[in-house]
């Protein structure tokens, strides 16, 4: 091959990979648009089960039975590294409940409750120390098997029924 074949070859080889790049970059923004309308999709939904719950609790602060007197909404604490932030809290005298609110439960959602959440929560919160502290997974569709596996573990699972809470106390 000569050296004119050769920067000939080269140079298409130039617009070729032009070419390639320019599909790459328009496929990676439609992947981007797709990717901010899901996330944005599923944000809404997480935020529309979380709006439910809170407005039903805060018209009625009941759970598994016991009345309780305060609700913090998605509060954030952060200690020595440690950050980690929790949807809805209800504290009476002798209890706090932390729940856990998703559109959609899922088994991780489960054991990050019990296995991030709860620990992070007592580190956080020494000031509950001497509460009770009840864990729940509140959802608009959870699994048979998830609500089983949940209150088998002690976590409380509060379902939409109509327009109203279903309890089912761990």
């Amino acid at each position: 091959m000569n050296d004119k074949e050769l920067k000939s070859l080269v140079a298409g080889l130039a617009v070729a990979q032009d070419r390639t790049d320019a599909k790459l970059a328009k496929t990676a923004a439609k992947i981007d648009k797709l990717a901010a309308m899901y996330g944005g999709v599923g944000n809404s939904l997480g935020a529309a089960a979380e709006e439910f719950y809170h407005n039903s609790l805060k018209a009625n602060p009941v759970l598994a039975g016991m009345r309780f007197d305060f609700m913090d909404k998605n509060v954030t604490r952060s200690h020595g590294g440690l950050e980690d932030e929790f949807d809805l809290l209800l504290v009476n005298g002798r209890e706090v409940f932390v729940v856990e609110v998703k559109h959609k439960a899922h088994e991780n959602d489960l054991e990050r409750l019990l296995n991030e959440k709860a620990p992070n929560f007592r580190r956080l919160f020494p000031e509950h120390a001497s509460r009770r502290q009840r864990f729940a997974l509140a959802a608009f569709h959870i699994h048979d098997d998830l609500k089983k596996a949940a209150l088998a573990q002690g976590v409380t699972v509060l379902q939409r029924k109509g327009d109203v809470i279903e309890t089912l106390a761990a």
